[in-house]
């Protein structure tokens, strides 16, 4: 792996101004940390927090696991969300990672609810898993003390050099019971259509979206796979008739990022 020094707090900010005026609601970080350490890298992210709540955006963070001392100075510093995913059930974590426990995910988690943040946490599908093993994940969500807010719905993405790199693309209709089941066991969550959106066209969007996704990732990248353009998203809802919900960071307000236009 290539490692890549943390972005500069300025060069993050400017960043996130340029995802507020393009209508994102959220802006999200992440940093390629197994944990998070108490050293000056993350003080640097503190900063870039704090710079992004006060642009009015709910600023979202990725950064691995913490402790319960690293979730407080998050929500000290203003995090709205903390995204820490699943990624599939216990029975397969094992399979598929080994650089921490499926226990130490539900830890960061509990962390991060304790501080008073709200929590991102969803999966992948497509990493030979079975039916079984996505009800497994959406069952742990679900039956957290409390349904996480948001639930990112990942396709796998092969990346070369890694043991899954010649995994088969998974199928359209797998994202789509993902994200039905997704909706109707946590109905008040953030369903968002995530990695894997790339090697969609439109119409398997669609119906994604009216299966249940309410939310999708936009920028450049979602760390390691890419993303559609901003432009490409543009055209994506002018075509289905998709209003983007106004860039705002209010926990009174209903959860709903997008909306119809009345035909």
């Amino acid at each position: 792996m290539k490692v890549h020094k943390l972005m500069e707090v300025n060069d993050v900010l400017t960043a996130a101004q340029r995802a507020k005026d393009t209508g994102s609601t959220r802006f999200c970080m992440g940093a390629a940390w197994r944990e998070v350490r108490d050293n000056s890298d993350f003080d640097k992210v503190l900063d870039m927090v704090q710079g992004v709540n006060e642009m009015g955006l709910e600023v979202c963070c990725t950064l691995g696991m913490l402790t319960e001392s690293q979730a407080q100075k998050l929500k000290d510093a203003g995090l709205y969300a903390y995204n820490h995913n699943l990624d599939t059930s216990e029975e397969f974590y094992g399979d598929i990672i080994s650089t921490r426990t499926y226990d130490d995910r539900l830890d960061t988690l509990g962390h991060a609810r304790k501080a008073g943040i709200s929590v991102c946490s969803g999966g992948i599908i497509g990493m030979g898993e079975s039916d079984q093993d996505r009800i497994g994940m959406l069952h742990t969500l679900a039956t957290l003390p409390q349904h996480p807010e948001s639930v990112p719905v990942n396709a796998l993405v092969p990346v070369e050099g890694t043991p899954l790199e010649d995994q088969p693309r998974v199928s359209v209709w797998e994202m789509i019971r993902m994200i039905a089941t997704a909706r109707i066991i946590m109905p008040k969550a953030m369903v968002r259509l995530s990695a894997g959106r790339v090697r969609m066209n439109t119409e398997e969007q669609a119906l994604c979206f009216l299966a249940g996704a309410n939310s999708i990732f936009a920028g450049d990248k979602l760390l390691t796979t890419p993303n559609p353009d901003v432009d490409a998203d543009q055209h994506l809802f002018q075509t289905l008739n998709i209003r983007p919900r106004k860039a705002f960071k209010d926990s009174t307000q209903p959860t709903v990022v997008f909306e119809q236009i009345p035909v």
